[in-house]
């Protein structure tokens, strides 16, 4: 399997910073793992990384949507195993860099994101919505249980569209939306690293980014986001919370309390979704000076047993 160095852990940990010194030591490129950085003109608030931050270093999936775009973790997959491949038909490392736990997931398994299409027939969903309509939601319920009484458990009798969906997969493929699905498997070879900090210290470097992130122009990027207000874009930490602020509802200080306090909740999810999704090899490059040090021991031991 190819080899992928990852880096993970919550925002403003230090993630951008190790996986430039990573890369120039191994010869690596790298690839971007959050799901706001894809967005031109989004600088400030993404803490995207800089042209000089950059020292040379090749960086993908970054700046590739405009801020009105739609993207998916589908298209992250697909784009990011596209770039796996080219780092490799160049000679270089693939470092996967950033804080969003579904995108990293989705691009080292053999994750299926969403629905196949063997799975969907339109035809077969409007025969079963006709036939709720018809003879209502008990009635539907009851088939449900006659053809896969494991799904009727655990559906609701007042959810119909889960109780249609059910009855469509079971005609299409002939089993059971609730039966057990496949493990994902693991695509590449991947050392996983994880940054982490005592939570005090998180959090105080949090509240100083945002500090910064509003003296640098912030205020501009979220009026210019608020100008699509349906786009993902606008639904994200740092932009959204503009909004009573821009509607005299707030001053900027109550503003950037709500910042703060979102990111801080941000960075706490992103913790646990990292401990209990996946399994990291976890430093503390802000308390342990000597965890860089250990991080490249680990990671050239790493490729040695590849190499050689």
């Amino acid at each position: 399997m190819k080899k992928v160095l990852v880096i993970a852990g919550p925002t403003a940990v230090g993630k951008t910073a190790l996986s430039i010194q990573l890369a120039k030591k191994f010869g690596g490129e790298i690839i971007s793992g959050d799901s706001m950085q894809i967005y031109r003109r989004l600088d400030i608030g993404t803490a995207k990384i800089t042209e000089q931050e950059k020292e040379a270093i090749p960086h993908h999936l970054i700046d590739i949507c405009d801020i009105g775009d739609r993207y998916s973790v589908a298209d992250f997959q697909k784009q990011g195993r596209q770039k796996i491949a080219e780092i490799y038909n160049r000679g270089n490392l693939p470092i996967l860099a950033g804080g969003t736990g579904l995108y990293i997931q989705s691009l080292l398994y053999d994750y299926q994101l969403g629905a196949s299409e063997k799975e969907q027939d339109d035809t077969i969903r409007h025969k079963y919505e006709t036939f709720a309509q018809e003879e209502g939601p008990q009635a539907l319920f009851d088939l449900l249980q006659k053809r896969d009484p494991i799904a009727a458990e655990k559906i609701h009798i007042n959810n119909q569209r889960k109780l249609v969906r059910a009855l469509e997969v079971l005609e299409i493929t002939g089993e059971s939306i609730a039966a057990p699905k496949k493990i994902p498997e693991k695509l590449y070879d991947s050392f996983m690293i994880g940054l982490t900090t005592e939570r005090s210290v998180l959090y105080e470097r949090i509240n100083e980014r945002v500090d910064r992130m509003l003296q640098n122009g912030l205020i501009e990027e979220a009026k210019l986001v608020g100008t699509y207000p349906d786009s993902q874009a606008a639904k994200g930490i740092g932009y959204k919370e503009f909004c009573p602020y821009f509607a005299g509802e707030k001053t900027l200080a109550e503003t950037a309390e709500t910042i703060k306090q979102n990111s801080r909740r941000y960075a706490k999810r992103q913790l646990t979704w990292f401990n209990n999704r996946m399994s990291f090899h976890w430093f503390d490059l802000l308390a342990d000076p000597q965890a860089m040090a250990t991080i490249k021991n680990e990671v050239a031991q790493w490729l040695e047993v590849y190499n050689g």
